[in-house]
């Protein structure tokens, strides 16, 4: 029987050795080198000629069998299994909620990411304990995990959890994760990451629309009472800093409706759309309003419905993450870059 070829693996790298070895068999499989209905070398074969121990071979072995790429034959040893799907390399897609900007970056990646690659998609709805779950029954299914990172931090219970989560990410071989949009995680390897820098990216955008900015005396920051994130903080903290270094006077307020007195000369800036449809209603029913003359509204978030109220927003660009995170996957690039992040000037500021 001729062996493998092409099993590059060593006991210096970070992969347990088990993983190398079924993902070499998983690429020569994708680049043709290995058939449908192959029989691999026996464990004890494979064990004696490349030096590993059994217990390894026979892990390489039951991973594969857990994902359908080998089949054993009863008195006649394992055997290649693949088809259309299988011999795709696979994808675990992971966000923390469906909002029309996560779908945006999921979409993009598909587009972009092609039809040799199948994308598994699971949302945990920023719920910690679902996320460990979701990873857990997971691990070693996929060649590649594509995670959203954002959890909600009530309790020092909760932070403990994530202290978890960060832990089990880690237990994926390093050149498999895909993180994005939150670079906070602190994920050791060569990764590859796309992310946000929440508090200097609201910082440096409004900076950059400072020249319409500076025509109002007060700025006000509408986000939820009680919703406790990360990245809230971090925005909360980048517009204060702005705030402070062009002396305006600001507040960090938690909902606007009938019953806040909005007067002429207030710039708004709204996380949440909802937040952004109050807020437009209450302005359209003062008739001593006038959007972009002596009130103003900025959005966070780029939507077809801000272009089309002519809403100026502060976004970042996410079909660019979805589509960066596929080119570096396409590319067999690690590394961690920043998504693009603007200002764009609309009539409502």
């Amino acid at each position: 029987m001729n062996l493998l070829k092409d099993l590059n693996f060593n006991t210096e790298n970070k992969t347990p050795l088990y993983l190398q070895i079924a993902n070499c068999i998983t690429d020569n499989i994708a680049r043709g080198n290995i058939k449908n209905d192959t029989k691999l070398p026996s464990i004890n074969v494979f064990s004696k000629e490349y030096n590993v121990s059994r217990d390894t071979v026979e892990k390489a072995y039951k991973v594969l069998k857990s994902k359908s790429i080998i089949v054993g034959k009863k008195g006649l040893g394992s055997f290649i299994n693949t088809n259309e799907l299988v011999s795709k390399a696979s994808v675990l897609f992971l966000i923390n909620k469906l909002s029309p900007y996560k779908l945006k970056v999921y979409d993009a990646f598909i587009n972009r990411i092609g039809d040799d690659y199948h994308t598994d998609f699971e949302v945990y709805h920023c719920n910690e304990s679902l996320f460990l779950s979701l990873i857990d029954k997971n691990l070693n299914k996929y060649d590649y995990y594509v995670i959203m990172p954002h959890f909600k931090i009530l309790s020092p219970e909760e932070a403990s959890i994530k202290s978890e989560s960060t832990k089990l990410i880690n237990s994926i071989p390093s050149n498999k994760i895909i993180l994005l949009d939150n670079n906070d995680m602190n994920i050791d390897g060569d990764i590859i990451e796309i992310y946000q820098d929440f508090e200097n990216d609201i910082y440096r955008s409004l900076k950059e629309g400072f020249n319409k900015i500076k025509k109002y005396n007060k700025i006000n920051l509408i986000i939820s009472k009680g919703e406790t994130y990360p990245y809230l903080n971090k925005i909360c903290n980048g517009f204060i800093k702005f705030c402070n270094e062009f002396s305006f006077d600001f507040k960090i307020i938690n909902k606007v409706d009938e019953s806040e007195i909005i007067e002429p000369g207030n710039l708004f800036i709204t996380i949440t759309d909802d937040h952004l449809v109050s807020l437009l209603d209450c302005i359209s029913a003062n008739k001593e309003l006038n959007l972009g003359e002596n009130v103003g509204v900025i959005s966070y978030n780029e939507t077809p419905f801000k272009r089309l109220l002519n809403i100026a927003v502060i976004s970042t660009n996410f079909v660019k993450m979805g589509e960066s995170a596929a080119n570096m996957i396409l590319n067999n690039k690690k590394g961690r870059r920043k998504n693009p992040f603007v200002f764009i000037d609309r009539s409502s500021v």
